[in-house]
């Protein structure tokens, strides 16, 4: 089994088996339903071994996924891989990515600017919160703050120059406070 050093992302995990021929009951991540279909391979991090595993088929019931990968062919075959995470590289997760959509790995430490260019602070965290992200900007005082993560609040993120830029709003900065 081919193994990776690439930075890998985790997709989903490997819930149990699902009959006798080798097939996999997966929980995965919200949107990954296309990755699944398309990539026609994962890696499942066991212990300390990182091995690819390709799929043969996939097909979804309710929230999650049966999916046959070509190595397993008995029960015996999956018990190993109970509970492990799959994941892909980096690399190959961007282009599933929609205009707007951010891996929070990448986020996090961004500095965050006002509209004017004045520092704010650094995005410390991502919580997930019914349904609406929230960034967690920390000022150099060490206190932190909430923003809503929605385009009229941050209308631009850029990677490259390793900033956000937050439309300020009156009280945002003081209701917030954590």
């Amino acid at each position: 089994m081919e193994k990776t050093t690439q930075e890998l992302l985790s997709i989903g995990k490997i819930l149990n088996f699902h009959g006798i021929k080798g097939d996999v009951k997966v929980g995965f991540t919200e949107g990954n339903e296309k990755v699944l279909s398309e990539t026609g391979h994962v890696y499942v991090v066991s212990g300390s071994e990182t091995v690819r595993l390709d799929i043969e088929s996939v097909r979804f019931h309710k929230k999650t996924a049966i999916i046959k990968f070509k190595q397993f062919n008995s029960v015996d075959d999956t018990v190993k891989f109970k509970g492990c995470l799959l994941k892909l590289p980096k690399e190959e997760l961007i282009s599933y990515l929609e205009e707007d959509e951010f891996y929070i790995s990448d986020l996090i430490g961004l500095k965050a600017c006002d509209t004017d260019g004045n520092y704010l602070g650094e995005v410390s965290g991502v919580v997930s919160i019914k349904q609406q992200d929230m960034l967690f900007i920390k000022n150099t005082g060490k206190k932190e703050y909430m923003v809503p993560f929605k385009k009229e609040i941050v209308p631009e993120v850029d990677l490259e120059k390793g900033k956000i830029t937050i439309n300020v709003i009156e009280g945002l900065f003081e209701k917030h406070e954590i």
